[in-house]
């Protein structure tokens, strides 16, 4: 069972973010009420692209034996996969890449990050999720990509070059 512990920052933060997520899975873990969440997320500017993430979720007798009430590990997972045709919209092509999504996993300083970066060399989505934080970051990170390579795609303001 999933806590009911839920920072109000968390849900204004998941609340203003690009895409938002939809829980399609829950496994429990152990007695102390830890679960893992399984999430699928749509990419709001590249159509026919879900994205699959997992995360810790600490329950209560956790939070209580831990001594941390406010934040859930960094530790996350992400699959993403074609599940349609792909049209891509206007996308970020910088280095950097584009926030796709984002969740608070603490009260106030902590987010679990999604970001989309396109390989123009390769022709590839590259989809990052980390965890951001104000200090201390963390170098817990998972990748995944999404090849576009001998794909029929549409690209709504023309294929890069």
């Amino acid at each position: 069972m999933r806590t009911m512990f839920v920072p109000i920052a968390a849900m204004l933060l998941t609340a203003a973010s690009a895409a938002s997520a939809q829980e399609v899975g829950e496994v429990g873990v152990d007695w102390l009420g830890n679960d893992i969440i399984v999430e699928a997320i749509k990419d709001p500017k590249v159509q026919g692209v879900t994205c699959h993430v997992s995360y810790f979720d600490r329950g209560v007798i956790d939070r209580l034996q831990k001594g941390n009430w406010f934040e859930n590990p960094s530790d996350s997972s992400i699959a993403c996969r074609q599940t349609g045709p792909i049209t891509i919209g206007d996308i970020d092509m910088d280095k950097e890449g584009e926030e796709v999504f984002k969740q608070g996993i603490s009260l106030i300083w902590k987010e679990q990050v999604v970001n989309r970066i396109y390989d123009t060399a390769n022709d590839t989505l590259i989809y990052l999720s980390h965890s951001r934080q104000v200090q201390d970051g963390s170098a817990k990170m998972s990748l995944t990509t999404v090849p576009l390579y001998g794909q029929q795609v549409v690209w709504t303001n023309g294929k890069p070059q």
